[in-house]
Parts: C-alpha cells; structure tokens; sequence
C-alpha cells in the first residue's frame, strides 16, 4: 500500500474476517508513507499542473522509487492505481487478484498522478465507479476487503461464495430469516417447505428476475456469454 496517510490503514481491514484473518496470518498488509520519499524540508510530494490550472499532481520522480521499492520487495504482483478513469473492478478481476502473488496499491491524492509514471510503470488504472473521491485510501480499503474474504480460510462457509452477487453475471436472491411473518409480511411458503429442488428453482429464478430487472447490462453480458459457450450464433 502506497499513501501519504499511512495511518488510515489497516482501520476496518483490521476488525471482522478480514482483521481475524490479519491476526492469524492468512494475508499481510504492508504500508508505506510516500511522504518517506518527498522532496526538501517539508517532504514535498506534488506540484503545480504543467500547463496551468487548479489543484496539484503528485511527481513522477517522488512516486517511482517507492513503487519500485515495493516492487523489489514483492516481484510478480500486481500494480494497481485507484482513479476515476479506470476500468470498472469487477468480481471477476478480484478473483484474479485473490488468486495472485499480492497487489501494489498506489493511492492517489490532489488531482492524482504524473501520467508519465502510469506510462513508465505496468500499472492497472481501476474504478469503484463513476464518483469522486478525496484520495484512494477509501477505494483501497474496498479492494482489498473484497481479494480477503476471498483467501483460503477466511470466509467459513465456502458454498455461499458460489451464490454471491455476480457469481455467474447474477444478482444474489433474496434473503429471509426468522419470524416467519414480520408486520404483515410472511417469508415465502417455498423457503420453509424443506424442498430443496424447489427451494433451488426459486433461487435462481428471483436471481435472474433481479439482475434482468436491475442490471440490464449484467444480464445481456450473461446471455451472450451463455450463447457463447452454447455455440449459438
């Protein structure tokens, strides 16, 4: 992890799954302070944009031996830079990274980064969607929450993965639990028939009937991948 506020981190990787997972080994979080490598007496880290106007970028030359340090360190892993004009992370990306050596998070701040390091180095732009935030701290912490609770070990139940939103281009169903009527509202007579094909048809049904309803995209990207693997044309 690359940042000017070190101290952000691990904040909530350190409770929950991921933070017992922390405790017993299972990952690593390695944090280093960019300000470490800044420039003259007050550690300067970014300057004016080339060209003019507002807010300041982050220098190349202040950037790239802490990445390549990190580099050195851990070889093979991924490098990753959070920014608002990177490709949409998907789960199937975190799967990938889940899987891998490790990641190298570069966190932006101010107007982000010299474009000449992203050129310099085999980063990864990659956005939690279409929002600004004030640094990639936050979009960080997202990341790898989401690579974690993939790791061998971390996550108890390992069928619940395999129904979780985006597992197959579906959102998950829903959810009921006890009481079985709750203002009014009963959980539906098939969830407590204890008839699992039936309880697995209605599943799957309300997860295709979501994702058509609600992620259009997700589920044309299903269907072409489905005539895809089918042989359709």
């Amino acid at each position: 992890m690359l940042t000017l506020y070190p101290e952000m981190f691990p904040g909530p990787l350190g409770t929950s799954l991921a933070g017992r997972a922390l405790e017993r080994d299972l990952w690593r979080l390695d944090v280093t302070a960019l300000r470490e490598y800044g420039l003259g007496r007050h550690r300067a880290v970014d300057d004016t944009p080339s060209g003019g106007g507002p807010g300041m970028v982050m220098r190349a030359d202040v950037l790239a031996p802490a990445i390549d340090a990190a580099i050195e360190k851990c070889p093979g892993q991924a490098l990753i830079y959070l920014t608002p004009r990177g490709q949409p992370l998907t789960q199937s990306r975190i799967r990938r990274l889940a899987a891998g050596p490790g990641v190298v998070v570069l966190c932006g701040r101010f107007e982000g980064v010299d474009q000449r390091l992203l050129d310099a180095r085999p980063f990864e732009e990659v956005s939690l969607g279409d929002f600004i935030l004030s640094g990639g701290e936050l979009a960080a912490l997202v990341l790898i929450d989401a690579c974690v609770r993939l790791l061998p070990g971390v996550m108890g139940a390992h069928a619940s993965q395999a129904e979780e939103s985006f597992e197959d281009d579906l959102l998950e169903y829903p959810h009921y639990t006890r009481p079985d009527i709750w203002e009014g509202r009963a959980v539906p007579e098939v969830l407590t028939s204890g008839h699992h094909e039936r309880i697995r048809s209605w599943r799957q049904e309300r997860a295709e009937a979501t994702t058509r309803e609600r992620r259009p995209d997700l589920w044309a990207r299903r269907e072409a991948r489905r005539r895809r693997d089918g042989g359709e044309t």
